[in-house]
């Protein structure tokens, strides 16, 4: 599952870098917007697509799933939570503390391989890496949201506790990208990149 999400996010990094930055997670869109990567207006526009995106994928996993007899999408659907819904039991303090970490890393990786001085040509690799590595860590505390998006869509189908949870893993990951984007603010110190070169992954 982790390499799945990594090499998914690393395809798509190659494929729709060049055209949009790949923004598929509004954590890192908080993130270059923070670390004044892009303005204001294209943040919500990316963020609208975000959601919408996370929607209407959900909805098509949705109508898979409810051809699986047998299959409960409550819990099983909406894979982020905590407590009883945690596969180690972490408690809700825990779940947000996890989500604001790997989060954190995620979207500091993401900041720093897009980055001027960075080497290009090869932002989609560490970026892939760190998210396979990421989900390694939090599929046993929370399932791994790191991404509110990804957490969102399959919460309003899945219904019950994951509904419930969802705040967590919406305000979780992007406490994590704002700490992120400060950070990378100050060991990143010199110039950033314009707006027009940030558009090669995410």
């Amino acid at each position: 599952i982790a390499l799945t999400f990594g090499f998914t996010l690393l395809a798509l990094a190659y494929a729709l870098g060049p055209i949009s930055g790949c923004h598929v997670n509004p954590a890192v869109t908080l993130g270059m917007y923070m670390a004044g990567r892009i303005d204001i207006r294209t943040a919500v526009e990316r963020w609208v697509a975000q959601f919408l995106g996370a929607i209407v994928g959900s909805a098509l996993l949705f109508l898979l799933a409810k051809q699986i007899p047998g299959l409960e999408t409550s819990g099983e659907f909406g894979t982020n939570g905590y407590d009883d819904r945690s596969a180690v039991g972490i408690n809700i303090g825990g779940a947000f503390l996890a989500e604001v970490v790997l989060t954190f890393l995620l979207v500091y990786v993401v900041l720093a391989v897009t980055h001027k001085v960075a080497v290009t040509g090869f932002d989609g690799l560490p970026i892939g890496l760190a998210l396979a590595a990421i989900h390694l860590v939090g599929i046993p505390l929370t399932g791994t949201s790191v991404n509110p998006a990804r957490s969102f869509g399959p919460a309003l189908f899945a219904g019950g506790a994951a509904l419930s949870q969802l705040w967590l893993f919406i305000v979780a990951p992007l406490v994590g990208g704002a700490i992120a984007a400060y950070a990378h603010r100050l060991t990143h110190p010199f110039p950033n990149v314009l707006p027009e070169e940030t558009e090669d992954a995410i």
